[in-house]
């Protein structure tokens, strides 16, 4: 299989420079409108829908926890979901908004003071969500003179990878979760609620790395997000690829088979390709080996693409090897059949 971008051998490509590339493919997996959900997560979602709370969602990386806010929004006619990417030093504050002290002290000591503590804040996605459920009038005393104008919405907010913050995170935002408000200090301790016909529609990632709080999950409906079972994983290749998993399509099987493999508890890899694992590798498979049938009939093609699925240097060793004792058995099948 020949690559057609980077070569390796110190020497330039002919034509002209600097080398078109393409829209990165990846792009296609993003759109929201291919999105499938399972019944589970359909019913968990018009639950919480239907009570105004926050829908936790936990699964495997890789199984669309992020991609259904997007989804989400794109069906019901919403913007894209306001994102908050919560990190390891994230507080409860951030969530709503950010206030440059440091930007305060450095004008203080240039002389340059503002009268407002307004010119020094920044909201964030939820305190964002939450003023824009009201008319910008009503809510002009919280914001800076140059703030852009927006009109009275409903908003759908993303806070993605929650179990990443510190502990007291989620306990911080027992209340102003529930009822929907948040306070500012700096102006006063001034309490900024949202209107209670347009609440922000709250969707909360967690890959389960630490455990969240129980006074958390209360105020939350929970969904698991399984891996997805092969009919539901053929219907999604479909949706994303435009690829049917059938009798006349040896390709999508044999793709499927490995990639099964590679997931089964006995090979004891460490992180098991997840599902966008598997459809960015059958869209490198489908743009590099556009001249070939079913690619995953020669060894090299498949090895070369094993970086797509396999991610740590102690997976990639056992992933070799089941992978050549795969092809092996492809083969003696093929001679037998």
């Amino acid at each position: 299989m020949k690559l057609p971008f980077y070569a390796g051998y110190g020497t330039r490509q002919q034509g002209e420079l600097p080398t078109a590339l393409p829209i990165p493919q990846r792009s296609r997996l993003l759109k929201p409108e291919h999105y499938i959900a399972d019944p589970g997560l359909k019913d968990a979602c018009n639950v919480a829908l239907l009570l105004g709370q926050p829908l936790l969602l936990t699964g495997e990386p890789g199984t669309g926890k992020t991609q259904f806010a997007y989804s989400l929004a794109w069906e019901l006619g919403f913007d894209p979901p306001l994102k908050f990417e919560t990190k390891s030093t994230s507080n409860a504050r951030e969530l709503f908004y950010t206030y440059d002290a440091l930007k305060r002290f450095q004008d203080a000591q240039s002389g340059v003071v503002s009268a407002s503590p307004l010119d020094y804040i920044t909201y964030q996605a939820l305190g964002l969500a939450i003023l824009q459920t009201r008319e910008q009038v009503e809510v002009k005393q919280f914001l800076p003179l140059d703030f852009q104008y927006f009109s009275k919405k409903r908003s759908i907010i993303l806070i993605d990878e929650i179990d990443k913050a510190p502990r007291d995170f989620p306990n911080d935002l027992l209340n102003e979760l529930e009822h929907m408000y948040f306070r500012i200090p700096e102006l006063g301790n001034k309490k900024v609620e949202a209107d209670p016909a347009l609440l922000p529609i709250l969707i909360i990632t967690s890959n389960s790395e630490k455990d969240l709080p129980d006074a958390f999950l209360r105020r939350c409906i929970y969904y698991n997000l399984p891996f997805p079972k092969s009919e539901r994983l053929t219907e999604i290749i479909a949706n994303h690829l435009g690829l049917h998993a059938d009798s006349n399509n040896p390709f999508l099987q044999a793709a499927l088979n490995l990639f099964y493999k590679l997931r089964a508890p006995q090979t004891g890899l460490r992180k098991k390709p997840a599902t966008a694992e598997l459809l960015g590798w059958l869209l490198v498979l489908q743009k590099y080996t556009c001249d070939m049938d079913n690619p995953l009939t020669q060894l090299d093609v498949v090895l070369c693409t094993l970086s797509s699925l396999i991610k740590t240097t102690e997976d990639q060793e056992k992933a070799r090897k089941i992978v050549e004792q795969w092809m092996q058995e492809q083969t003696a099948s093929t001679k037998v059949g």
